[in-house]
């Protein structure tokens, strides 16, 4: 396709009048044209020729001075010098000026999770005026709802924190994505804890991330966050804190641990208003003195990292090429929300074959163990593996990698500064109010315009289970084929990562009050496969892992798994995708007879196919005796790294395979077509016989490269 063609796949003309910049981020374009070219505007001569105006610059050149128009600012306002802009906080938001920073490491060996002993006790702290405060940062609330933001925040001298005692420790909180409402000292080494909730609510107190310094080493502390909301908590699974000291990290390169005994989460005192919150609580001895440490409840991923990874990209001569930032749109704060298109770069028509896929994350700004899972996709789409090559040029990719920044920055466990969950207004037409899910549907429904969408996915993180898994979309008044085919990829996801990935805890439905969710909105839009992917905030309980906490490691590999899957979805070679739709009908199947017995009355559309035994990934089949030989799966990813190859890998099995292949489809249609002939499909512009038009039109791997 031609040049401009291709400017334009990769710039969504989907912004509004947001896109002009802020006056300081103006007068920074200005200071860079005027020192790169020492121009003059045509208002500094006064020359009536020349009207009033900051477009018209003056250059001088060979005696005189001549006029030409200003370099255009970079597309949706992203700076020739990178994608870097001052980070907007709420006006009265007071932030210290020290950056915090933590190194990238990955512990040796699995992080084992706690096993209670049944001797951990419940603290229970009534209120005390004896008890000394030694954080408070209740000044946040002083405003009812978010009314402006500034660069830094509050500009009025910081609070200082209370005057110490030699032995009481420090906490600070006022940094990007810090949460800590007070601290109070309620013994000489034990302090209770309360998180702030979600900026201009009054609940969704789940995440904390807060400093601690003054403290002595090998002196059991013991902490305890008073005010969680949820009944239910990983911290009652084995769950443990994570903990970074500055001092072990420029010592021995050591980065952020779990960490932690007598670690019991329960319910506490009820609230003012009758609710009962829960605590957290933990011991814990300091390795080194005066320290300057942290605690956190996942591995911090703040807007600034998100940043300075996208101006590495913005940098790099060769990533940069294939991958173009541009900014979506900007939240309340004026943050930018940046879109990220990945695809090989082609000057002719072609490309506007290729299939489109759209990944999103951090719609929920507490969850940052889905912004590892980016990083982890981001670092293997662009690097420069056969397969990454390959699916740069089969796809195109369209990357939201941080949906919520304003949250993120805050410290915000669920919410945007509008004080709602952005994951429940994909529906909404308040664009003022929630722009970058608004601005990320209007990308979808453009982008659907022009090419399929094959694949979406929304990453997140999950409080309450373990393992990563999805959700997907499927009513029970669905077609019986469109029912197993979307749950294909998340099977072949459950394959290439059994000790990570469970499809026991896959999920497909829709439920009424998910309707406004990502998911549900972009399937409803005609994305089949539309998914939310859930990271535990703990570990897993499958294979070589069991009992373990995941590391960012862990976590990243889920990107590169992702992009796995990707590739064996849309293999030319089927046998992949054929032998996980006959593995998901004969799991139908076996729980069909096991019904019967139960409930002769059920509809088979009804039941789920979230089995247990499905969890083990490529051995998920063997509690099925009668698909033992046909299930085993190789265990060898099959890397194709060019068309060619794959064409030619193709047809070297095709005369083999041809004849089975036919007697698979022809089985499949009549069983489909049997099974369907009193279930209709209520999806708006579905043909009626979706298995025949499936198998009609081009499989998902055809005609993308």
């Amino acid at each position: 396709m031609s040049e401009d063609s291709e400017k334009e796949d990769y710039s969504d003309r989907t912004i509004s009048d947001e896109d002009e910049s802020d006056e300081d981020m103006f007068m920074k374009f200005v200071s860079e044209d005027f020192h790169r070219c020492a121009l003059l505007t045509a208002d500094s001569f006064g020359d009536p020729f020349f009207p009033r105006t900051t477009q018209i610059l003056l250059e001088y050149q060979l005696g005189r001075w001549v006029p030409r128009l200003r370099e255009p600012r970079d597309l949706y306002g992203v700076s020739s010098s990178g994608p870097l802009s001052p980070t907007r906080w709420p006006y009265h938001c007071e932030v210290i000026d020290e950056k915090v920073q933590h190194i990238d490491w990955t512990p040796s060996c699995p992080e084992p999770v706690y096993i209670p002993t049944g001797l951990e006790t419940e603290p229970l702290y009534p209120d005390s005026k004896e008890d000394t405060v030694v954080y408070l940062a209740e000044d946040a609330y002083k405003e009812p709802c978010f009314v402006y933001s500034r660069v830094g925040g509050n500009r009025t001298p910081l609070k200082q924190p209370v005057d110490y005692r030699d032995n009481t420790l420090m906490f600070e909180a006022r940094f990007e994505s810090g949460n800590l409402q007070k601290v109070v000292k309620v013994a000489e080494y034990e302090y209770q804890l309360t998180v702030r909730p979600d900026l201009f609510t009054n609940k969704h107190t789940q995440w904390y991330y807060f400093q601690v310094t003054n403290m002595r080493a090998g002196i059991v502390y013991r902490f305890t966050i008073v005010n969680f909301t949820k009944p239910a908590s990983l911290y009652s699974r084995g769950m443990r804190p994570l903990f970074y000291s500055e001092k072990e990290a420029k010592a021995h390169h050591i980065g952020w641990q779990r960490i932690g005994d007598q670690i019991k989460y329960y319910r506490n005192n009820p609230g003012q208003d009758g609710r009962h919150f829960f605590s957290l609580t933990w011991t814990f001895q300091f390795p080194h003195n005066k320290d300057t440490c942290y605690f956190a409840h996942c591995y911090p991923y703040t807007y600034t990292n998100l940043q300075e990874y996208l101006s590495g990209i913005n940098n790099d001569p060769v990533r940069s090429k294939f991958c173009k930032i541009r900014v979506l749109c900007h939240t309340l704060a004026r943050n930018m929300v940046y879109i990220l298109t990945i695809t090989t770069p082609l000057k002719n028509s072609d490309s506007r074959k290729r299939k489109a896929v759209i990944l999103t994350a951090r719609v929920h700004p507490g969850e940052t163990n889905s912004s590892w899972i980016m990083k982890g996709f981001l670092d293997y789409i662009l690097g420069n593996s056969s397969d990454a090559q390959l699916l740069r040029d089969t796809f195109v990719f369209k990357v939201v990698p941080m949906l919520n920044p304003d949250g993120v920055i805050v410290g915000n466990y669920r919410c945007s500064l509008a004080g709602r969950d952005l994951n429940r207004n994909y529906t909404s037409l308040l664009k003022e109010s929630f722009p970058s899910v608004w601005y990320t549907r209007n990308m979808v429904h453009r982008l659907m315009e022009k090419r399929e969408v094959i694949l979406y996915c929304d990453l997140h993180g999950h409080s309450r289970k373990e393992n990563i898994f999805m959700y997907g979309c499927d009513g029970s008044d669905r077609s019986k084929t469109l029912y197993l085919q979307q749950r294909i990829f998340p099977l072949m996801l459950s394959k290439n990562c059994p000790d990570k990935f469970s499809f026991s805890a896959c999920k497909f439905n829709v439920q009424k009050s998910k309707e406004g969710t990502g998911r549900v909105v972009m399937w409803k839009m005609g994305i089949r496969n539309s998914f939310t992917m859930e990271a535990t905030f703990c570990g897993s309980t499958l294979g070589n892992k069991r009992g373990t906490h995941f590391s960012t490691k862990d976590l990243e590999s889920m990107g590169y798994h992702f992009c796995d899957s990707l590739l064996d979805y849309c293999d030319p070679d089927r046998t992949k995708y054929y032998r996980c739709l006959k593995e998901l009908e004969e799991m139908e199947r076996h729980i069909t007879l096991e019904k019967v017995f139960e409930d002769s009355d059920t509809p088979v559309i009804h039941i789920t196919l979230d089995l247990e035994s499905s969890s083990r990934g490529s051995d998920s089949s063997e509690s099925i005796d009668s698909l033992t030989d046909l299930l085993k799966l190789t265990s060898q990813k099959k890397h194709l790294k060019t068309k060619k190859e794959r064409n030619s890998t193709t047809a070297s099995h095709q005369n083999a395979r041809e004849g089975q292949e036919v007697y698979d489809r022809g089985h499949l249609l009549q069983r489909h077509k049997q099974s369907n002939s009193d279930v209709k499909d209520t999806r708006p512009n579905e043909p009626g016989d979706y298995m025949v038009d499936y198998f009609r039109r081009q499989l998902p791997n055809q005609g993308l490269v």
